[in-house]
């Protein structure tokens, strides 16, 4: 188990308190990803947490698949499912490599709050883009927290003491042009949240 997998364990029992802190953005993200969506859709939620969005809009698309790093981030999803009575969410605890996840298999994947968290986004971006089915598409929300100075740095130094995991500090601009490389075309960019730079980006794979 890594830093990272240590810290959203340890954080998942208070997730929902502290993210449900700003639900108008959770409320504009699951409304407008649902004008993307069909019912024939197979979906991959990518970081899924404790399944606040994908509990949302699973009765919007075929099937979702759901993974995060943190089995107990996992296994509340999973409980919550239960009690909406919900069946066609598989949550597991696993890395978007894992090889049950074949090429060409979904026609959205969900990247929310989670590309400004990782090592290396360009190498996830080509996994993300070689799954998706042709015309496919990603449909992220990111804090874009190098468009704000005094912010960035405070969480510069909240990572490197171990507070928090390291967060990229992407600005909007730079975080199109890497998505754009993976193979990407921008259908939709929007500002959900100026406090901290959130956009909503939605693309599509070549």
């Amino acid at each position: 188990m890594n830093k990272s997998e240590r810290f959203w364990d340890r954080t998942a029992s208070q997730y929902d308190q502290i993210e449900m802190k700003d639900e108008q953005t959770y409320l504009q993200i699951i409304q407008r990803t649902k004008t993307h969506l069909k019912i024939s859709n197979v979906v991959l939620d990518y970081g899924c947490g404790t399944g606040l969005i994908s509990n949302d809009i699973g009765e919007d698309v075929k099937e979702i698949h759901a993974i995060d790093i943190s089995s107990n981030m996992i296994a509340i999803a999973e409980k919550k499912a239960k009690e909406r009575n919900i069946t066609n969410i598989n949550y597991a605890h696993a890395t978007i490599f894992d090889e049950r996840y074949k090429k060409g298999s979904f026609d959205v994947i969900l990247a929310f709050h989670v590309l400004h968290l990782l090592e290396d986004e360009c190498i996830v971006l080509q996994r993300m883009n070689e799954l998706l089915k042709p015309g496919g598409l990603l449909i992220s929300a990111t804090p874009c927290v190098g468009e704000k100075i005094f912010l960035r740095n405070l969480l510069y130094i909240a990572g490197r003491v171990g507070l928090i995991p390291i967060i990229r500090s992407f600005k909007i601009r730079n975080l199109v042009d890497t998505i754009e490389k993976g193979n990407f075309s921008i259908v939709e960019t929007d500002c959900l949240k100026k406090s901290s730079q959130e956009y909503l980006i939605v693309a599509r794979k070549f």
